[in-house]
Formats: structure tokens, C-alpha cells, sequence
């Protein structure tokens, strides 16, 4: 399937490629720059977005792919004229002018669609490409167009720088007539209010107020510092000395401590009347007065100091306080003011930007240059960018390989038959007795001729596989098979053996004959039964014939020993077929006299090997299942039903049949890979040979044929 599937689809593919007419691309390259004017002062006049280069390219790019400039490259070429037949037909009640209309938007379109134009990445180039069948035709359109396309940026340019100069001449005299009157409102206020400018300081009276505040914050901080001191000094007036740093004051103090300690000294030397200690004494006395003098006179000064700060920082206060009614009273005024310089300066600041950019408009409508550059040309391709073939079909065949595959699992997943013998062993909880190889190289095995020998029975010899092919894959399965049955319900073997599939077609009859077959062989007497009373196939596999048979025995038309056929290919093999085809085959297989006749059989051969219809289609081999030591079903892989084989089992089952096991027979060793590998390796091209060699050089080995059991028919001991 994926073979066929890729092969359909790569030679559609290629058919369909080689059918189509080939297609040539003409490519140009453009430069497109910023969209900025040449002086950089009026950028913000036009495109606001051009320093977006992206959105500013993807601009470029529809502008490039415009109806108007189609129209205009389809005129100059005189393409215009060239696709009547395309045109649309009038619809009634439409006008000449919706009809004109109708017309040339098909027109356009149809041009356009072999139009392309992609920025470049990372770059401000333009690929401008068409696709024609005419390579000629597309080089010039590619061409023209962009010539178009540069003659019109360039006259968009031109004809807005100069809409441009003409507005702003229009609006310069009136921002003029506003700059004086604002100017001179301005004037007038300031002269009335007696307003005197500084400069960035602000007014006068601002200045004053800002001195002051500098000033009073000065002032507040010596009032603060002094005040400290006068505190400390009234609560340690003994170390006034150090803290108010009086030189006069540490001296007195020093020579105090001096004079104290050479009075110490003396009046222990000498005692305290003595006249150099007495004298000691009124020195200490007059030189702690001084001292206590100049101590006040400190802080007498501490003090002073001290009020004079509380004073001038009142002073000070009292002054910005009148400062800052006179500061708030021109803020008043100044508020007006603020409002005309504001204005002034605002109609100044507009005049002169203005101003300016009529300058600037005035020389770039004379520079005459453009941001369009052309870098490559559009020339005649020589060789058509599609189809391309050698893609075309490699995508073909990977399309096909993928759809075969995909069809493939698809048919897979829905194939619901059985494939192996562990799906078939898990479905029916019964064990895999052997595996049939498919008979695929049946087909090329020659007749033999008919001189001296028979022709296979059936349609490809297959149900005498191991009689016709002892040595190929297929004899040694059957003959596993018989081994499989015979240690099935070890120690004693099953004698009567009911071969039966839950469906038509899967390979029961033949099952049965090779199965007898490789009994006999082993030794016998063994007995095959065609109990498949309403299509019987034994006696056509095995070349005998069918007028006689179980059917007629049971309804008493013929005895035992005459329906009985001895099978000349294998002495120990008897055949019992399955004879004319009764009314009601059901009624005779459950009939008490079929009970009977299999008890007789059993006294007389060692192995019965039955045939019977498959389980789900009638109840003939449900009823036969009964009368028999085992039952063998047959499942053909690939064929039979997943759901089929479960439904055979259970009807088997509720039967109380005895099933010994499952035979997967047409199994395709081409694709198992265990008895695939198995079975190639042992059986290989020389046993096939020697198997050729065989029957051609014992031609009675491969005759069939039967004749009627005479009285030296053999009986069970």
C-alpha cells in the first residue's frame, strides 16, 4: 500500500509539473532611506513615524503595491487594453460609469497578483518582484513601476514642502501682529505697576525679601547659640572662666591656685600666726574679690550679649513680616504680569520657529533630491522560477510516502482479524498447536504431466501438502501439528479429533486431510471423516469420489464397508466422505445413530480425523463437538475476526466441547519475523529442490485416487 500510494502520487505530481506552463520572476532592488527632509528643523511637519523604520518600510511597501501607481504603469505599458477578456460582464441596471469602475478593478487585481514587494531583514532595501510568463514583459513592468514609484515620492515631497511655505506665509504675519500687542501690553503693565525686572532673581521687592530672610535666619541662630551660653554660664558660674574662654578670669584663677597652695605650705611650715602666713592669708582674701569681680563683669557681658541678639532678631522679624505683606501684595500684580510675559513669549517662540522653517522649506523645495535610490534593475530572467520540477516531485513522493504510511496504519488500526498466535491464544484461553505457513509459491509450481501421474487434488495441491511436499515448510507445520495433538492429553493420546473454524475459508479441510495424512504415516489404520454434509470438500481434495458416503450410511442406504474408501497414496489412511448432501444435515450428525457409528469407527481405526462446517455459521459442528476427544480450531491470520474467534470459543464452550487448541494457519512469513527467520533458515532453497527432484523421480508417491474398503479392511485388535 505505500508503495502503490507513493507511486500514484509522485507520478500525478510529476504529470501535473511538466503540464504547467512556466512561470519567470523579475526582481529589482530599491533603496529606500529615511523619510526625512534635508533639513532636519521641519522633520516633525510631515510623517511623524518616519524614524520607525520598520513602519516607515511597511509604508513603503503598500504605497509600492497602490492601486493608483498599477493603474499608472498598466497605462504607460498599454496593459490596460490587454485583459478585456477578464473583465466582468454588465449586470443589469448598472451605469457605464460602475461598469468603467468594475472593469478596472479587475484590471488592477489581476496585475497585481503577479506583483511582490518584501523589505529586505535588517536593512531599508525593497525586493520588488512580478511574475509573468513573459519574462520580458515582467523585467519592464518591474522597471516601470519603480520609476513610478520614485516620481511619485519625489512629487508628493515637492508639492507638500510647497503647501508647506505657503501656509506658514500666511500664519507669520498674524503671529507678527501678535508678538507686538502682547509686547506692548507687557510694557504698559510693568510701567503702571512700577515693576522693575532683575532679572532670574525676579523683582526688587523679591530680592529685598529673600536679603531679610537671609538675615533673620543668621540672627535666630546667634540668638540661639547666645542664649546657650548664658544658660550654661548661669548654672556654673564657678567655670565661667573655661566656658566664656576670659583670659583676665583663667589668670586670677591660676594664680589663686598657686598662691593657695604656697599658703598651705607656709602655715604647716610655720603655723597660722606667723607673720609670712598671716600675710599669705590676706593676699588669698583680696585675690578671690578680684575674682569674684570679674566674674560678674562676664556674665554681666553674657547677658548683654544675649539681649542684644533677642533685640535684633526682633528687629529683624518685625522687618520681613512688613517685607512679606509687601512681597504678597506685588505676587498680585505679578500674576497678570507672568500672564502677559507668558503670552509674549509664546507668540515670540512661534514666530521665530516659524520663521525659521519657512527658511527651510524655501531651500528644500529647491534641493529637488530623493530618499528613493535604485540598486538593481529588473533584467529578462532567463530561466522560470516555477514550476521546478526536481521539488515538485520530491515533495510528491515524500506527500505519497507520508499518505502511504498514514493509509497504511489507518488500515492497520481497522483491521479487526487475528494476526498472531498470541493475540488468537489470549481470545480463546487455548494454546497455539502449530503454525500454517501461506502456500504463496503455489502459483509457480508447474503441472506435472498427465502421463502416469494424477493432478493434484484442489486448487493448489495444498491439502496434500505432506504427501505432495514432504520436505517444504508446509509438511513439517502439519507434521508439528500431529506431534502438538498427540502430547495434547498425554499420556493417551486423543483418538477421534473434530477439526472445525469459526468461519468459511480458513483452511479446515486442509487442516484435516494433512493432519490424517501425517497420522497415517506414522503408522494407523487412520480414518478421515467428511462430516461436512452441506459443502464437502474432502473427497475433492484427496481425488476420490463423493457419491456415497456418511449421508448415505446414516439414512441407511448404504452399509459401512461400502461407503468406507481405502486411499491409495497412503495405505493406513481410510476415507469417509461426506456423500449426497441430505435434507437435513443437522438432524442425522445428532442423531443416535451417528453416536453409534463413531464407537464402531473407534474399534476399528486408531485416529478419526473429522471435517466438520464451521461453528458460527451452522450447529453442525457444535452437535459433532460432543462425540469427539478434542477439538482443533482452525484461525486463519489475517481472515478470521477477532470478535468471530471469541464468539466460536464461547459457542464452543457452552457446547462442553473440548478444545485442545488453536492452528494459525495462513500465516505470511514474509512479515512474522520469529517463524519468518525460523523457517527460512531451516527450510531453505535446497530441501525445496530435493523436494522437486523427489517427486518427479517417483511419480506414484503424488497419485491419488481411492478404491472401496474390501473385507481385508482393517480392524482395531
Amino acid at each position: 500500500m505505500i508503495a502503490a500510494v507513493t507511486l500514484i502520487v509522485s507520478v500525478l505530481t510529476a504529470i501535473y509539473t511538466y503540464r504547467m506552463n512556466p512561470i519567470y520572476r523579475a526582481v529589482a532592488t530599491v533603496e529606500v532611506e529615511s523619510d526625512s527632509p534635508q533639513l532636519q528643523s521641519i522633520n516633525d511637519l510631515y510623517h511623524q513615524a518616519s524614524n520607525d523604520d520598520y513602519l516607515f518600510l511597511a509604508t513603503q511597501t503598500q504605497v509600492m503595491q497602490s492601486d493608483n501607481l498599477a493603474w499608472t504603469t498598466m497605462e504607460q505599458l498599454g496593459l490596460d487594453s490587454r485583459q478585456e477578456s477578464s473583465a466582468p460582464r454588465s449586470a443589469p441596471g448598472q451605469s457605464a460609469a460602475q461598469m468603467a469602475a468594475a472593469q478596472k478593478a479587475v484590471r488592477i487585481e489581476s496585475f497585481k497578483s503577479g506583483l511582490k514587494v518584501e523589505p529586505l531583514k535588517e536593512s531599508r532595501i525593497l525586493e520588488v518582484s512580478y511574475e509573468s510568463s513573459n519574462p520580458e514583459l515582467a523585467a519592464r513592468i518591474i522597471n516601470a513601476l519603480v520609476n513610478n514609484y520614485i516620481e511619485f515620492n519625489f512629487r508628493s515631497h515637492y508639492d507638500f514642502t510647497r503647501q508647506a511655505s505657503t501656509w506658514m506665509e500666511q500664519q507669520l504675519d498674524d503671529l507678527r501682529k501678535k508678538v507686538e500687542k502682547s509686547q506692548q501690553a507687557l510694557v504698559d503693565y510693568e510701567r503702571q505697576n512700577l515693576i522693575i525686572n532683575v532679572g532670574d532673581k525676579g523683582t526688587i521687592t523679591d530680592q529685598r525679601l529673600q536679603d531679610l530672610s537671609r538675615d533673620y535666619t543668621t540672627a535666630q541662630s546667634d540668638r540661639v547659640q547666645k542664649e546657650s551660653i548664658y544658660e550654661l554660664v548661669k548654672s556654673n558660674e564657678g567655670q565661667i572662666g573655661s566656658i566664656v574662654q576670659n583670659a583676665m578670669l583663667e589668670r586670677l584663677e591660676e594664680k589663686y591656685n598657686d598662691l593657695k597652695a604656697t599658703y598651705s605650705d607656709a602655715q604647716t611650715q610655720y603655723g597660722p600666726n606667723f607673720p609670712k602666713v598671716v600675710r599669705l592669708h590676706d593676699q588669698l582674701n583680696e585675690m578671690q574679690g578680684q575674682m569674684e569681680r570679674e566674674r560678674k563683669q562676664a556674665i554681666q557681658k553674657v547677658r548683654n550679649d544675649y539681649l542684644a541678639a533677642v533685640g535684633r532678631e526682633n528687629l529683624l522679624a518685625t522687618a520681613m513680616a512688613k517685607q512679606k505683606v509687601e512681597v504678597s501684595q506685588q505676587n498680585q500684580r505679578m500674576i497678570e504680569h507672568n500672564i502677559l510675559k507668558r503670552e509674549f513669549e509664546t507668540n515670540q517662540q512661534l514666530y521665530e520657529n516659524l520663521l525659521q522653517r519657512l527658511k527651510d522649506a524655501t531651500i528644500s523645495a529647491g534641493l529637488h533630491a530623493t530618499n528613493i535610490h535604485v540598486i538593481d534593475q529588473a533584467s529578462p530572467p532567463t530561466t522560470p522560477v516555477r514550476p521546478n520540477k526536481p521539488r515538485n516531485i520530491l515533495a510528491g513522493l515524500l506527500v505519497g510516502l507520508i499518505l502511504g504510511v498514514t493509509m497504511a496504519f489507518v488500515h492497520e488500526a481497522l483491521d479487526s482479524s487475528v494476526r498472531s498466535t498470541d493475540e488468537a491464544e489470549r481470545l480463546t484461553n487455548a494454546p497455539a498447536l502449530a503454525v500454517i505457513p501461506v502456500d504463496r509459491d503455489a502459483y509457480r509450481r508447474k503441472q506435472l504431466p498427465a502421463q502416469g501421474t494424477a493432478t493434484p487434488a484442489g486448487p493448489s495441491g495444498l491439502g496434500l501438502a505432506v504427501l505432495k511436499r514432504p520436505s517444504s515448510p508446509l509438511a513439517e507445520s502439519f507434521r508439528s501439528l500431529r506431534t502438538s495433538v498427540m502430547l495434547s492429553t498425554a499420556p493417551r493420546p486423543p483418538q477421534t479429533l473434530l477439526v472445525t473454524s469459526p468461519q468459511v475459508g480458513e483452511g479446515k479441510t486442509s487442516t484435516a486431510t494433512n493432519l490424517a495424512i501425517s497420522f497415517a504415516q506414522r503408522g494407523g489404520p487412520i480414518l478421515i471423516v467428511d462430516a461436512d454434509l452441506r459443502r464437502p470438500s474432502v473427497a475433492k481434495t484427496l481425488g476420490v469420489s463423493n457419491e456415497k458416503g456418511l449421508s448415505s450410511f446414516l439414512t441407511g442406504a448404504h452399509t459401512l464397508d461400502e461407503v468406507l474408501i481405502q486411499y491409495e497414496g497412503v495405505p493406513n489412511l481410510w476415507v469417509l466422505p461426506a456423500g449426497p448432501r441430505p435434507p437435513d444435515p443437522a438432524e442425522l450428525l445428532s442423531s443416535q445413530m451417528m453416536t453409534a457409528t463413531l464407537e464402531g469407527l473407534l474399534k476399528r481405526f486408531t485416529q478419526i480425523v473429522i471435517d466438520s462446517p464451521p461453528v458460527l455459521l451452522v450447529t453442525d459442528g457444535v452437535v459433532l463437538s460432543n462425540l469427539v476427544d478434542g477439538v482443533i480450531l482452525v484461525v486463519a491470520s489475517g481472515v478470521t475476526a477477532r470478535g468471530a474467534l471469541a464468539r466460536a470459543r464461547r459457542v464452543l464452550d457452552n457446547a462442553g466441547a473440548r478444545v485442545l487448541g488453536i492452528v494459525l494457519n495462513k500465516v505470511d512469513m514474509r512479515f512474522d519475523t520469529y517463524y519468518g527467520s525460523y523457517y527460512g533458515s531451516y527450510y531453505g532453497p535446497y530441501s525445496e529442490s530435493y523436494y522437486d527432484e523427489m517427486t518427479v523421480s517417483n511419480p506414484a508417491h503424488s497419485s491419488t485416487g481411492g478404491r472401496s474398503r474390501s473385507k481385508d479392511s482393517p480392524r482395531r485388535a
